[in-house]
């Protein structure tokens, strides 16, 4: 298991990419799915579980609670347990995101939870009130603390609900999964009205179906009739899109040449196809192997991100590093948080031509970018570093390895092999 001491990374740039690149299991989606294998009555199995430091985390909570959790580098397996101890310890629950969705599952379970407010990457507010609501119109009580959150749902349990996932920027992915698992153990058919639709929202749908959790999709929003048997078995983890794409960028800001195994081009959504396709990548599938080629010069583009199939927010940052290489001008729009531009600073110290104004973006290219000395402030950010000192002339610290081994277990190891030279240090 990957470990999350503080770190550098040194990169010296300049270098083309070539080779095959094993993309892992999605961090996003395998993070909603160890909380929904709290709900199997038999042992469960999720293969090509990512080895990134928030499945460690995961595990522990699992085990803190009374379940046999344990990983071995690629299979997640979970023992279930008749006695839960229905507490997400705090140091533990502050390190994910999704705190909020492993306590619906653990309230589930147990009639109970307390938990503390969820942690993770902080660019912006992320708020848990569609996951509260989602738990109250189920019939708990949500208690506030000065740690965190205790809901209760008292003698009559959990009942069937309708709760609606809207908010300002789209349909809450998270509370979408926190809702799912409440129905799915509770008696009754419940409604989820404007549901996400991300694949983390899908994938964990598919993950209840095979486990006979009857799911069904209208007009109406998500029908979830609730069992109070859930089967275990195996079920695989869906290739990382992020990590493909994160790797893609990084491939045409070098003028590489990388094939991305392990991953279909259905995964990409077709916000993200559009994006590259204008900035002058293809993309070529060829089974489970997506080739990525660079056609002339990249190109400027304006994109936005979006609720799925759009752009997604987590490849934005990223987007921005390797369009500091594009002709032209560029523009990002963020609409999926109210911003996202801890990046923008660290790539200007490249040299980047860039600017943040609220939600937007701006970009101008290409520019010769050289070796900076900047510190990274949460995953995504991080790659988007990353890809800029692949570029840039000279050797470039990067500090924070923390957060790339939250969300990444072998992308530095793994570069290496496509021609990137890069060192991992002890930061001091």
């Amino acid at each position: 298991m990957t470990t999350a001491p503080d770190g550098l990374v040194q990169v010296t740039g300049n270098r083309a990419l070539s080779g095959r690149y094993p993309v892992q299991g999605s961090k996003n989606i395998a993070l909603h799915l160890y909380a929904a294998a709290l709900l199997a009555d038999v042992p469960l199995t999720l293969e090509q579980a990512p080895d990134i430091v928030d499945t460690g985390v995961c595990a522990r909570i699992l085990q803190h609670i009374g379940t046999d959790a344990t990983f071995d580098g690629n299979r997640f397996m979970v023992g279930p347990t008749d006695a839960l101890n229905p507490v997400i310890p705090q140091e533990l629950g502050r390190q994910i995101r999704t705190t909020a969705v492993l306590a619906a599952a653990v309230l589930a379970r147990a009639g109970k939870v307390v938990f503390p407010y969820p942690g993770g990457d902080a660019f912006c507010p992320r708020l848990i009130d569609r996951h509260l609501a989602a738990m109250q119109a189920a019939g708990a009580e949500v208690v506030p603390t000065a740690s965190g959150l205790r809901i209760l749902t008292g003698r009559r349990g959990l009942h069937a609900f309708t709760v609606d996932m809207n908010t300002p920027y789209g349909p809450s992915l998270g509370a979408t999964v926190t809702a799912l698992l409440l129905a799915a153990r509770t008696p009754g058919t419940s409604l989820i009205t404007s549901p996400s639709i991300e694949p983390e929202v899908t994938e964990t749908c598919r993950f209840l179906a095979e486990r006979g959790v009857a799911v069904s999709w209208n007009a109406e929003g998500l029908h979830v009739s609730g069992k109070d048997w859930i089967d275990g078995g195996t079920f695989e983890v869906a290739g990382d899109r992020i990590e493909a794409a994160t790797v893609a960028m990084a491939d045409a800001s070098t003028g590489g040449c990388v094939d991305l195994v392990g991953i279909a081009l259905t995964h990409f959504p077709d916000g993200l196809i559009a994006p590259f396709a204008d900035a002058g990548i293809t993309l070529t599938a060829d089974g489970d192997t997506i080739r990525v080629r660079l056609a002339g010069v990249l190109s400027g583009v304006e994109a936005a991100t979006g609720p799925h199939p759009g752009l997604p927010t987590d490849t934005a940052p990223q987007l921005a590093a390797m369009l500091t290489q594009a002709a032209g001008p560029s523009l990002i729009g963020e609409r999926v948080y109210p911003r996202r531009d801890t990046h923008v600073a660290p790539l200007r110290a490249f040299g980047a031509d860039i600017t943040a104004t609220g939600s937007m973006i701006r970009l101008r290219g290409p520019k010769r970018l050289h070796a900076a000395d900047v510190q990274a402030a949460d995953i995504r950010a991080v790659t988007a570093l990353l890809i800029a000192a692949l570029v840039a002339d000279g050797t470039s610290t990067i500090r924070g390895l923390h957060h790339l081994r939250r969300g990444y277990g072998h992308l530095l190891a793994n570069l290496a092999t496509l021609g990137a030279e890069v060192t991992v240090e002890p930061e001091v």
